[in-house]
């Protein structure tokens, strides 16, 4: 007698993936090209070697126009402010920022062309302004352009505002806020002005970076690793 064939065998479940293990966060590594270079603005015989032959020769028209220009009356551009717009295409974007900031010191700008320049200029004109900030303005007259810079989300205009400039001027109040922006958004806090002199003794400073530390660990968020850095800068960690 014939028997009937066998059922066919079920076919094996499919293997159940393996549980991810939990994703641990890794603070970002700090991102050092969001500090200006301030410190090191070469002087314009410094500066020539490095440039090609055009550039070269750009640079030294520019440079003798902004030293011969006299202020415009009112709100109006100088001819030495098209250069400046300009130096970028000219000497390239690795250069523009020391173009920038020298020709506002042969012009010697005042307040009023730094605001104009500061105000109608793209963010890397912006930024050559804040950093000329410290030698062109003595005074704290132009803060309100490092308070807006303050208030971008722009992390190259943060960095160049936190200079020298603001070390000098900027309130307790607005320069702790700052420093606390630049470890929200990724700034490292070399670029900071004046953070060891500034930081040292401030028991307000440690407060607010010890609860904002507790904030991220409590959201299973990582601690910028300049954090603990400026905690240990104010000299009052517990």
């Amino acid at each position: 007698m014939t028997q009937p064939p066998a059922p066919d065998p079920k076919p094996a479940p499919d293997p159940v993936p393996p549980t991810p293990a939990p994703s641990v966060a890794v603070p970002p590594a700090p991102n050092r090209a969001h500090i200006p270079n301030r410190a090191h603005i070469p002087s314009p015989a410094n500066l020539l070697p490095l440039l090609d032959a055009d550039a070269g020769v750009w640079l030294h028209t520019a440079l003798a126009e902004a030293a011969a220009a006299r202020p415009a009356p009112g709100d109006t551009s100088e001819p030495w402010e098209l250069r400046f717009a300009a130096a970028g295409r000219h000497c390239g974007p690795g250069h523009a920022d020391s173009v920038r900031v020298l020709l506002l010191r042969e012009a010697g700008a005042g307040l009023t062309t730094l605001t104009r320049l500061y105000q109608r200029g793209t963010a890397a004109e912006r930024r050559a302004v804040l950093l000329a900030l410290e030698r062109c303005v003595p005074g704290p007259e132009a803060l309100p352009l490092v308070e807006d810079a303050l208030r971008t989300n722009d992390t190259r205009l943060v960095a160049a505002a936190l200079g020298p400039y603001a070390a000098a001027h900027l309130g307790a109040h607005a320069w702790r806020h700052a420093v606390l922006k630049c470890l929200f958004t990724g700034v490292p806090t070399d670029a900071v002005g004046g953070l060891e002199r500034r930081a040292r003794g401030d028991a307000e400073l440690a407060r607010m970076l010890a609860d904002f530390a507790a904030e991220r660990t409590a959201a299973g968020r990582s601690v910028p690793a300049d954090l603990h850095r400026v905690i240990h800068l104010t000299g009052e960690e517990s």
